[in-house]
């Protein structure tokens, strides 16, 4: 997803493209200057360079070489320092990556203003990753019981335990932070592959009261 999806309006029509076309794809009349209902706008990517981010969940595709996040393969979590490092578990323990996130989905942990967190953080992640229990002499990868988000769950709730905050479960935490922006890259990746197959997206606006349609 190189190219950035913008949207526009004209004739009551939203129309999600890649560039703003000569004609609009519903009536027909030549999109130029005033023609335009309002200014084109180009939509924000849900995906990150994980690598740019601090004390961030991050979620990509387990295959790096074929991006997916439609739901037809592996997802691969991990957790990033102050300096955009992500650690993440595998089969062969805690790796330390500084490349191959660059697109991933981001989740901040950590407000701007928890300044003492922030100062804590790469101690807090140091330390948990050099733990036994990610060390496959001690503990061996499981695929369903102690993976690569058992890892990122169990830090956050150290963290938490730590800022005397109770645990979050598995399930509470899957809804209130993955969920949410698992749905959004769904839709602007289902999206922006219409747009490459068809040139052009095309759904009912907004009428003249302001109301959707």
């Amino acid at each position: 997803m190189e190219r950035p999806v913008i949207r526009l309006t004209h004739c009551q029509k939203q129309i999600f493209c890649f560039s703003v076309p000569d004609e609009c794809p519903s009536c027909g009349d030549q999109l130029t200057g005033s023609r335009l209902q309002e200014a084109p706008v180009s939509l924000p990517s849900p995906l990150t360079n994980a690598h740019k981010t601090s004390c961030c969940l991050l979620i990509t595709p387990a295959d790096h070489t074929h991006r997916d996040f439609g739901g037809t393969s592996d997802l691969h979590t991990g957790i990033s320092n102050t300096a955009g490092v992500v650690y993440n578990y595998t089969s062969v323990g805690v790796c330390r990556s500084q490349a191959g996130w660059e697109q991933s989905v981001c989740v901040p942990l950590v407000r701007p203003d928890m300044f003492h967190l922030l100062a804590q953080w790469d101690q807090y992640l140091h330390r948990f990753s050099e733990g036994p229990l990610w060390d496959p002499a001690w503990h061996r990868f499981d695929e369903d019981n102690h993976n690569c988000f058992s890892f990122c769950l169990q830090f956050v709730n150290s963290v938490l335990a730590a800022e005397g905050r109770s645990a979050m479960s598995r399930e509470t935490f899957t809804q209130s932070f993955i969920l949410p922006r698992m749905r959004r890259v769904h839709k602007y990746t289902t999206l922006y592959q219409h747009v490459h197959r068809h040139q052009y997206y095309m759904e009912d606006g907004q009428e003249e009261d302001g109301q959707e349609t």
